[in-house]
This record gives structure tokens, sequence and C-alpha cells, in this order.
């Protein structure tokens, strides 16, 4: 095992541009949307699970400087949340294909469970930071910045961008969107990795020195639940209702369908609300005057980001059911039978929309958790 990580680390450009385009290519597998997924969606998990593992291995590579006491290992809980998410997606075509519709939300129900508790566990052990892309990715203070410290000379990426050649994501991460965020931006993310190969040898220099000075940098105290009640009054304990209400959402969501069924709007609705009042009160958190600076909640560059993101799935609630079937797919229809006649262009958006119905049908790939 030692041997697979240190070629994974010594490789990572290279693994990380294999992994990408075969994501990709299994979007080309036979019987994709059938009553026949289960072989597909099991090559498509096995293949998530290796990335995930592999991305594990190459952000938890030691420095080649050490300082201080090494840091006690911890539960990986970003390795078991990505495993989980690309694992759940054949855990609902098996359940569909065995037991049927109904009973198919009993086991979505229980895989929504273990994401709750991993990542409510991983909320706790993190100092109750705000969970990035759901949990997958840690949040450190070495992978972003203070939103009120000042800005670094020269320093002109962009906010919550981070271009080491361990990085699998970008501020806003594919892997938010489940299995069809990594399909749709592989032959993209390919081409970038295989850019990042040929970076001169002065810029990874400049890498190597900028992660040994933030091994040095001293690590900050873990906030605990009774400090940051006691620290951040009101603030603190709007912040900490709006992180569960965001964790726990998909759970809620999946034990409503289960009694109410996907054509109610109740399930749609509750859902909707937890999410924009989750939203609502980090943004009231943030800009609110009440107290002082010490009592005020302030944001880095990465958790802004995660905001943002949060906000853009806001746009799924128009691919699930009810909404769907009585607004979205009648609009669907409609630019079908408008474009049908015009050569290539009619083709092309009859496949989409055939991608888009197909999609529509799994809980997992709309379900933005």
């Amino acid at each position: 095992m030692e041997g697979y990580k240190r070629w994974v680390r010594r490789n990572r450009e290279y693994v990380n541009s294999l992994e990408s385009l075969a994501n990709g290519l299994t979007w080309l597998l036979p019987e994709r949307f059938s009553s026949s997924e289960i072989g597909p969606e099991a090559v498509t998990a096995i293949l998530g699970v290796i990335t995930a593992i592999n991305e594990h291995i190459i952000d938890t590579a030691p420095s080649q400087i050490h300082t201080g006491h090494p840091e006690p290992s911890t539960f990986p809980y970003s390795l078991c949340i990505s495993a989980l998410k690309d694992l759940e997606t054949l855990v609902e075509v098996v359940a569909q294909h065995y037991y049927g519709d109904t009973k198919k939300w009993n086991f979505i129900a229980a895989t929504e469970a273990i994401k709750f508790s991993v990542r409510l566990a991983m909320f706790r052990n993190s100092g109750y930071k705000m969970l990035l892309q759901g949990g997958e990715n840690p949040n450190s203070e070495k992978t972003s910045e203070v939103s009120f410290s000042q800005s670094r000379p020269g320093d002109f990426r962009k906010p919550g961008f981070y271009s080491g050649p361990g990085s699998f994501r970008n501020s806003f991460g594919q892997n938010g969107w489940n299995l069809e965020g990594r399909a749709l931006s592989a032959l993209s993310r390919f081409g970038e990795n295989a850019r990042m190969v040929s970076d001169p040898a002065w810029l990874r220099r400049v890498q190597q020195q900028n992660s040994i000075m933030e091994s040095i940098a001293p690590k900050a105290e873990k906030s605990t639940l009774s400090s940051i009640l006691s620290e951040k009054g009101v603030h603190g304990s709007l912040y900490l209702m709006g992180e569960i209400l965001f964790i726990a959402r998909p759970l809620i969501y999946v034990l409503f369908i289960r009694k109410y069924g996907t054509r109610s709007w109740t399930p749609w609705f509750l859902s909707l609300a937890m999410d924009v009042v989750g939203v609502g009160i980090f943004s009231q958190v943030m800009l609110s005057g009440w107290g002082s600076r010490d009592h005020k909640f302030q944001y880095t560059t990465a958790e802004k980001d995660e905001l943002k993101r949060r906000k853009v799935l806001w746009a799924l609630y128009l691919m699930r059911d009810p909404f769907f079937s009585k607004y979205t797919r009648e609009r669907l229809d409609k630019a079908e039978k408008l474009l049908e006649p015009v050569p290539l262009f009619g083709a092309l958006t009859a496949k989409v929309i055939e991608l888009i119905v197909g999609a529509q049908t799994r809980y997992t790939y709309m379900s933005g958790s």
C-alpha cells in the first residue's frame, strides 16, 4: 500500500488526467438510463471511489520538511463522504431494480442517514467550520484566505482558487454536482491537468516553499460548541442553525418523499425552504450590524464561495418532481418540437433532452447533496 501511495504522489498529474478521462467515458457506456443500468453504474462507482482514494492520498502527502510534533491521525471524513456520494447512485439503481420504485426510498434514506452522521461528526471535529462541497473538501486555513486579511502583493489569483498540482476541484467544485459534474467537466480538466505537467521547475520550487511555510505557521485552536455560543452569542447560534439545516436537509427531504411520494409538493417546498432559510441565516450573520466585531463571523474566501455554490444548487429544484413533471418537462418538449426541423441542431437538442430526462429520474443526480 505504501508503494502505491508513493507512486500516486509522484505521478499525481497523470493519475488525475486519466481518472477524469475515464469518468467522462463512462457516460458513453450503453444502457445508461435503462432498467439494466447496474453494470455501468457499478463501473462508475468503482472509478469514483478509486478517484476519491487517490485524491485523499495526495491531499495527505507528508511535507518534505517537518516541524514540531506530527498531527495525530484522524478519521478520513472527506474520503468517506466522497465514497458515499460515489456509491449512492449504485445503491439507488440496485434498490430500484430489486425492490421497486417505492421501497428504494428506504435504501436512499439509509444512505442519507449515514452521510448525515458523517457530516455532523466532521462538523464537530473541525471545530464547527462550514462544510465545503458537502464535506468533500476539508475547511482548513491553509486552503483559503481570511476575508478580512490584507491581500498579499503580487497575488493575482481569483478568490478561492487553488492552483497547486494536487488540487482536483475549483472554487465551486464539480464534485458538488455528484457524478454528472465530473462527467461534464472531464475533458476540460484533462487538458488543464495535462498543461500542469509542463509547469517550469521554478514554479514547483515556489509551490514547495509555500507548503513548507504553511507547515511552519501555527494552527488555530479548534472552536467548541460552548465557546461559539459564549463568544459569538446570537450570531453563533444562528451560524450553527444554518449549517445544521444544510446538513440535515437531504435526509429530511428523502424521509418526506418516502412518506408523501415524489408527486407531492410537501417535500419539494420543505426542502427549498430549508435551503433558503439556511443560506439566509449565513447572509444575516455576515451582514448584520449586531454586536462588536469580535461577536461577528468573518467568512473565509472559500466559505463565501461555498455559499455561492449552495445558491447555484437551487437550480436543481427545476429538475425535481413535481416541478419537473408539471413545468420543466413541458418547456423541454416545446423546445424539442421547435428545433426538430432544424438540421443538426434538432438532433443535438433531442439527445440533450434525452440525457436530461434520463438523469432526472435518478434522485442522486438531482439531490445536490
